[in-house]
């Protein structure tokens, strides 16, 4: 990063932050988006980018880590394209990725229902939902990118074509008003990444691809400043192996787990992307942290993971808390039910407050929402934290059989969890029949922030790409539903296998890399020195309750709402964690073979480091925007206050050699031709 520093010129600010960062001057910054009108830069870029021929991408080698929708599909396309490429995942099989978790759909500009949609409107509408914090390129080419998923998809078996025969339903997710998110019967994720993993299962067979199974990346090997190969662990022998290859791919989610409960899947972590880092790729926007409106709310205190309701709920679902304050209290108590309020003792408050979007605003507005109403005592369980999804209206409107039909699979799932049956008949008022309503509350889901990529998908390392959740780089300060998907999908079949070419294009002429070589064996060793050290520190809390701290700290002062000296606070915390962390840590079992308590240790040290530079990035960003929230700027109306004069740029961090110092920070400039920047409105 010498490089960065000498292009950067002077320092600018050494004291922002508790005199804890450095801001460089940082015009500098290459994100090499292509010249020309924003419609046509992708057409030009492909137009001009190198090619590998086909005899030769046999001797080039691609590591890809993780299997997710990201990872999958970059693997399966960059092996059917002729690659040599070694494909590693963390579970027993890529099938057990987070991504088949996704209840919700995915995006596509098809404009199959002709309400209006187009690649602008999606890309308007993406760029508005993430309040003006992304890059205009990378989002209009994903809106561009998104019909030739549905094609993909549509050609593996997923019921999306257009003569669908009642498999497939086009619903409207937050912050749209067409209906272009693509559903299939509750199993979009699973649609999706089976489609994904079918694809990768055909080049495994063919000898393209090398999968890797209960395999995780510990360390990125640089060789002449490139990245050159990996350090992975062998979660069942503890063996720690080396792989080398021309070129490192990284699509291993996003850092959600670091606030411990989350929507997240149990084995989410952010080693990969924290070992990246610690080599000096830069990471992009950490405080962009997205919460989920529709998550079952928190039970007790033994949870380690959070139930996520699919946002598509909320096409029929109607969000309310009690008018009444002495109602709300009733209902905390637990002597009256939702279904014993009637219609004109409800507050509807995101019709009331959004009657354009109503229900459907973006997740980052419709959870600040709850989470004012909660503020204010009016949450409708024991813990004063959730708000009620009713479907007595839609159920009047359309009949049991039709929402069911929808949404049956949720309902269940729902009923399993809370034993509430959302469909069932709980009394009538009146002659107006009510139906047991959902309970819901926010919840800690998917991070917008992640490792700095510029237009190629290439990291501030030569040679280390990055891709899916585990790059910052397409949605902003908030992402719509359904995107998510949308963007795995888009990096690894249609973006990637582009952008990488223009990488590998000249690296025929370097040989094969030897695992031997010292830049292995000393991160190696560099990975097994750290292992030891967890192993030798003999203390007496488990893994699990040092986490628990570290959500706790994180919820409460680097969560929804954000203030200066809440996050000052929360920094001396989380340093205070750090010191417990390398005191009181006590592994059982040993280094060698199968140790679980072991793996998880290893990422709660990078979930600390990640909880840090979060609060770092939302303390620097005097501002509010998307998931953003800090509660010194904000309107009148409690909606978030942007200042796009002093903030209108991408916040890049760079490690500082050490856990202990905090990073420097870096800008990109952000540079907006075809929409206006402006206030976001869902009022009308």
């Amino acid at each position: 990063m010498e490089e960065n520093k000498k292009q950067a010129g002077k320092i600018v600010d050494s004291t922002s932050i508790m005199g804890q960062y450095a801001v460089y001057s940082d015009e500098k910054i290459d994100s090499k988006i292509p010249e020309g009108p924003v419609a046509e830069k992708w057409t030009n870029f492909k137009a001009h980018q190198k090619l590998v021929n086909p005899a030769n991408k046999r001797h080039l080698d691609i590591i890809v880590v993780g299997t997710g929708l990201a990872g999958a599909s970059a693997a399966s396309t960059l092996g059917e394209m002729g690659f040599n490429v070694l494909n590693f995942c963390i579970q027993d099989s890529p099938r057990r990725a987070h991504s088949i978790a996704a209840q919700g759909g995915i995006n596509a500009a098809k404009n199959y229902q002709n309400d209006g949609d187009s690649i602008y409107r999606l890309f308007y509408d993406t760029v508005k939902g993430g309040d003006y914090r992304a890059r205009e390129a990378n989002v209009y080419r994903l809106a561009e990118v998104s019909n030739n998923i549905i094609d993909q998809c549509v050609a593996q078996g997923v019921p999306f074509a257009r003569e669908y025969g009642g498999t497939l339903a086009n619903r409207s997710f937050g912050g749209a008003q067409v209906s272009r998110t693509f559903y299939a019967k509750g199993q979009t994720g699973q649609q999706l990444l089976l489609g994904a993993y079918s694809a990768l299962s055909r080049q495994v067979g063919a000898g393209t691809v090398k999968l890797y199974t209960r395999y995780e990346m510990l360390d990125v090997v640089l060789v002449d400043g490139r990245a050159r190969g990996i350090i992975a662990k062998n979660l069942v022998t503890g063996k720690l192996e080396r792989f080398a290859a021309h070129a490192v791919v990284i699509a291993t989610g996003g850092y959600g787990n670091t606030y411990f409960l989350s929507t997240n899947a149990m084995a989410c972590n952010v080693t990969a992307a924290m070992s990246c880092y610690r080599k000096g790729a830069m990471f992009a926007n950490p405080a962009y942290v997205q919460i989920h409106p529709t998550c079952i709310p928190v039970h007790g205190d033994k949870q380690s993971k959070l139930t996520l309701m699919s946002e598509s709920l909320r096409n029929d679902g109607r969000i309310w808390v009690p008018k009444k304050l002495e109602d709300a209290k009733a209902l905390q108590a637990g002597t009256k039910k939702g279904s014993d309020i009637p219609e004109e003792d409800r507050d509807y408050y995101l019709e009331r407050r959004y009657p354009a979007f109503g229900n459907l605003v973006p997740r980052d507005v419709a959870s600040r929402a709850a989470k004012e109403r909660c503020d204010h005592g009016f949450g409708v369980n024991n813990t004063g934290l959730a708000v009620f999804l009713d479907f007595s209206e839609s159920i009047e409107r359309l009949g049991l059989d039709v929402v069911r039909q929808r949404y049956g699979n949720l309902f269940d799932m729902y009923e399993e969890i809370t034993d509430v049956n959302p469909g069932e008949l709980a009394r009538e008022i009146n002659g107006v029949k009510y139906y047991n309503p959902m309970m819901i509350y926010p919840a800690i889901h998917y991070t917008m922030g992640g490792i700095w990529v510029d237009y190629e998908l290439q990291t501030s390392i030569k040679g280390l790409f990055a891709i899916g959740e585990c790059n910052f780089s397409d949605h902003g300060a908030n992402r719509l539903g359904a995107s998510a998907l949308m963007q795995g999908l888009a990096d690894g079949y249609f973006v990637l296998p582009y952008t990488i070419q223009n990488y590998l294009a000249d690296q025929i002429t370097v040989p094969r890399f030897s695992t031997d070589l010292p830049e292995f064996a000393e991160a190696e060793k560099a990975v097994q020195d750290k292992i030891d050290h967890l192993m030798n520190i003999k203390g007496k809390k488990s893994v699990d309750s040092i986490h628990k701290e570290l959500g706790r700290v994180m919820w409460e002062y680097v969560g929804m709402g954000r203030t200066a000296e809440g996050l000052k606070t929360g920094l001396a915390k989380l340093k205070d964690i750090r010191k417990e962390f390398e005191t009181e840590l006590f592994i059982p079992g040993s280094k060698e073979g199968l140790n679980v308590e072991l793996d998880k240790a290893f990422r709660l040290n990078d979930f600390i480091t990640m909880g840090e530079l979060i609060a770092y990035d939302a303390l620097n960003r005097n501002e509010s925007c998307g998931g953003h929230f800090r509660e010194e700027y904000q309107t009148e109306e409690g909606e978030a206050k942007r200042d796009d004069e002093n903030f209108f740029y991408v916040a890049c961090w760079e490690y500082q050699g050490s856990d202990d110092k905090a990073p420097v920070l870096y800008k990109e400039p952000l540079v907006y031709e075809a929409i206006k920047v402006q206030t976001r409105n869902y009022k009308s």
